[in-house]
């Protein structure tokens, strides 16, 4: 991961490589912002630049030098990752670390670049299990950041979703926060800084990360490796609201909409006339697709009711569907309006949820066509 790599945060970038320059950066950072807008990538991407042999003054790392190769792979010596894990310890009094996950969190960072929380527990294997930062790993940081750096240069701790550091670990590290060894840059990373100590907070330097712009999504998504036409990119840049990841699960939804939209207009259609045989059927077939799957059609759901509710103001320039989804909606959508938005969007979102807990998809889908049965009706 490159600056050039990162989506949108010009301005952070710029600062980060003004303070790498004059040799001001913080001993501790805190970066900021909402989901997907690329906080862990930028973390990166600064440590590469600040381990860089060959960089001099330029604005992005060489990407040949030893150390560049070696960040390739995330196996720098003196780059170091924290991260949320499983706890599968049976040792009461030591819980699991994140180096028992290195391979894993590798894997992931490499062929994901960017990636959500879910995502990370998907890799896991988490199932219905939380994920944390346990006190054990504050004594893992402890020990990495008392040797000195193996390559003469700085060393760098990356924490990323610092907000579920417990609370003895969190403890455990202000001592180290506010007085680091010599050339030790702690970078932590968080949605939720509400939910962090604030003696943590005290001891860091915020930088805060913006929503990506639009422009610079659609970009991105007409560029290498997607090729998409600027309209198809214009309309997933707008309904990403400014997350690369939320960019990147619409263009996922936008490349299956042709099947996904088969399978809500059957719906529809069934719950409709209320042919329960024919709506068990239906169940069964989407109960089938594996879960991720599921989950996204559940997400085209609630986007199409969103749509045909939109629809009926007869404002063209607020919707953004596809010319045979438009079609669809010139008659179904004045079956969506006040008196069922709401529960239409609830019961689906209460669907979606069961799917993410492992409820019986069979009868989470079942159970979401009798509830649109009664749904549909209310116009």
């Amino acid at each position: 991961m490159f600056f050039k790599d990162i989506i949108g945060q010009q301005e952070v970038i710029e600062r980060l490589i003004k303070d790498a320059q004059a040799g001001t950066v913080p001993h501790a950072l805190l970066f900021c912002g909402p989901e997907g807008t690329g906080k862990l990538q930028t973390a990166i991407a600064f440590s590469r630049y600040l381990l860089c042999r060959d960089k001099g003054t330029a604005s992005d790392s060489c990407g040949q030098c030893p150390s560049c190769v070696k960040m390739d792979k995330l196996i720098h010596p003196d780059l170091h990752f924290v991260y949320p894990v499983i706890n599968k310890s049976k040792n009461s009094e030591r819980s699991t670390v994140s180096d028992e996950e290195i391979t894993a969190w590798r894997q992931t960072v490499l062929e994901r670049q960017y990636f959500s929380f879910e995502e990370w527990l998907s890799a896991l294997d988490a199932e219905n299990k939380q994920a944390s930062i346990f006190v054990t790993e504050s004594e893992s940081i402890l020990s990495k950041l008392s040797l000195k750096s193996v390559e003469g240069g700085y060393k760098i701790m990356i924490i990323w979703h610092a907000e579920k550091m417990n609370q003895q670990c969190a403890n455990s590290l202000l001592k180290l926060l506010e007085e680091p060894p010599a050339g030790t840059i702690f970078i932590l990373t968080t949605d939720a800084p509400e939910l962090m100590l604030e003696t943590i907070l005290s001891r860091t330097q915020r930088i805060d990360f913006r929503r990506i712009p639009e422009q610079d999504i659609a970009e991105r998504l007409q560029g290498p490796g997607y090729s998409l036409d600027s309209q198809t990119a214009a309309r997933i840049a707008h309904l990403s609201g400014g997350s690369w990841l939320k960019a990147i699960s619409t263009l996922r939804i936008n490349t299956e909409s042709e099947e996904f939209m088969e399978y809500f207009m059957q719906l529809m259609r069934l719950a409709y006339a209320r042919k329960l045989k024919d709506l068990k059927l239906w169940s069964d077939r989407i109960a089938g697709g594996g879960r991720e799957w599921q989950k996204r059609f559940l997400a085209y759901c609630q986007r199409m009711i969103r749509e045909n509710f939109i629809n009926n103001f007869h404002i063209p320039e607020l919707n953004y569907m596809t010319e045979k989804e438009a079609q669809f909606s010139r008659n179904f959508s004045p079956f969506v309006n006040e008196n069922n938005i709401i529960g239409l969007m609830e019961t689906l979102s209460e669907a979606q949820r069961d799917i993410e807990q492992n409820v019986n998809s069979k009868m989470v889908f079942f159970d979401l066509s009798m509830k649109v049965i009664m749904l549909i009706k209310q116009s």
